[in-house]
């Protein structure tokens, strides 16, 4: 790179440099100024094409800028609709709210009432700890190890990375911890532990309003909750009178291979909480989904301003109608999920000496590295050619893959192309490195 374009891209991003607070973090990961997307390419300012294995953190589970979206979005603003609706009734509200019902909600035989919350996942999960309190009239909430469901104080309380819940200030409270399905080995189901501290009058565990749970732990590191442990987790629920809420903000629509990631447990959830790829295209969006029994609110008693952008309405309704009206597109994820498994089995084969496992189900999959430096220069080493992807874990070492669900075929085995040069490289020059000091 001649020292005229270096100064040209040091120029571009002063802005950023001069005025950006120092909290933010996928910028440093990928060091570039984006300009336009479609589908799995992300294009920077330059010209240079990135496949998009990241997704916005799973908030793009359709692509980007998905043409129909598109369209009904652009035809919708143009007509001069709402934009900014509080929780009033609307157009948009209702279509989205009839595809809902009829697309996803009543061909699972599903009863839920549903709450708009503020447009982050954080803002329904704050939403679903509030009202399994007030219905509970208790103030415990059990979680789980290596969950994440978000940094309001609130959500930060029942998450258990220690990086995020450091930055709190203050205590955090009412929510015991107990060890999630495998954090003990394979064979220990510790459903039966907090079977036996929530039995146990002197466990010190006070029964609590609820458990929070993940069916597949994004950003803990793509565990993956066994379906007979979540029925029996279920069943510990109901036996000490708890609600059970389950977090679908990244593993939902659609991201494990069916709509919800608690389907294949054949479980019920008391309270669900949704958001990231619900709008279709990335627009701000959270829903709480709530059993009708237990919708307790009194008027405006739970609310925030931007719980009504008809703009994700409109394309949350489009991307329901498009993908889940017939029966063809949760197989086709499916089926890319055996393909992104495959691959990644076949990198982790490759390299046993850096691969501990591979992790995840459906369209959210990764390998856990032995260490998060490892994973981090890997990803580093990806992008530089053309790929964007990401780490998760409690230390970062785990390379996960988040691409679209309608990434095709060819364009995943592009991406994965790139990722296993990235091991090479990265791993590769370890080994050399490791063999001349040996030999000196």
């Amino acid at each position: 790179m001649s020292t005229l374009e270096e100064t040209s891209i040091q120029n571009s991003k002063s802005i950023f440099k001069r005025r950006e607070s120092e909290v933010q973090s996928y910028a440093r990961s990928f060091p570039t100024v984006f300009d336009k997307a479609q589908g799995a390419w992300l294009t920077d300012t330059d010209g240079k094409r990135y496949l998009d294995f990241l997704c916005g953190a799973g908030s793009l589970n359709y692509g980007h800028n998905d043409p129909d979206m598109t369209e009904a979005l652009v035809h919708y603003i143009q007509a001069n609709g709402i934009t900014q609706g509080l929780d009033m009734h609307t157009r948009a509200k209702r279509r989205f709210l009839e595809s809902f019902e009829q697309l996803i909600l009543q061909p699972r035989g599903l009863d839920y009432v549903v709450q708009f919350t503020g447009p982050t996942g954080a803002n329904a999960v704050e939403a679903a700890l509030k009202l399994a309190r007030r219905i509970k009239g208790r103030e415990g909430v059990i979680s789980f190890t290596n969950g994440f469901h978000g940094v309001t104080l609130g959500a930060l309380a029942v998450t258990g990375n220690e990086h995020h819940r450091a930055a709190a200030g203050v205590p955090l409270g009412n929510s015991p911890t107990v060890p999630f399905d495998g954090y003990l080995g394979e064979g220990v189901d510790t459903t039966e532990y907090l079977d036996q501290v929530l039995s146990d009058g002197s466990s010190g565990v006070t029964l609590p309003a609820a458990v929070i749970v993940e069916c597949l732990q994004g950003e803990g590191g793509l565990n993956v909750a066994g379906s007979e442990w979540l029925r029996n987790l279920e069943r510990v629920c109901r036996k000490h009178d708890m609600l059970l809420i389950v977090d679908d903000i990244q593993a939902g629509c659609g991201r494990t291979g069916n709509f919800f990631s608690f389907e294949e447990a054949r479980i019920e959830p008391d309270i669900i909480t949704l958001s990231k790829s619900l709008s279709g295209m990335g627009l701000p969006m959270a829903v709480t989904l709530i059993r009708r029994a237990l919708d307790v609110w009194e008027p405006g008693e739970h609310n925030g301003t931007f719980r009504g952008n008809n703009h994700a309405f409109v394309t949350g309704a489009a991307a329901l109608e498009k993908f889940w009206g017939g029966n063809s597109f949760a197989p086709e994820v499916r089926r890319k999920g055996a393909l992104v498994r495959d691959r990644f089995t076949a990198i982790a084969d490759a390299w046993p000496q850096a691969c501990v496992e591979v992790r995840g189900r459906g369209m959210m999959q990764g390998v856990a590295m032995t260490s998060g430096s490892q994973a981090a220069d890997i990803c580093s080493a990806a992008f530089r050619n053309g790929l964007v992807i990401e780490t998760s874990g409690a230390d970062g070492e785990v390379v996960k893959c988040l691409a679209a669900l309608t990434t095709s075929e060819d364009e995943l085995n592009q991406g994965f192309d790139i990722l296993e040069a990235a091991f090479t490289e990265v791993l590769g020059q370890r080994e050399c490195h490791r063999e001349t000091t040996a030999a000196a």
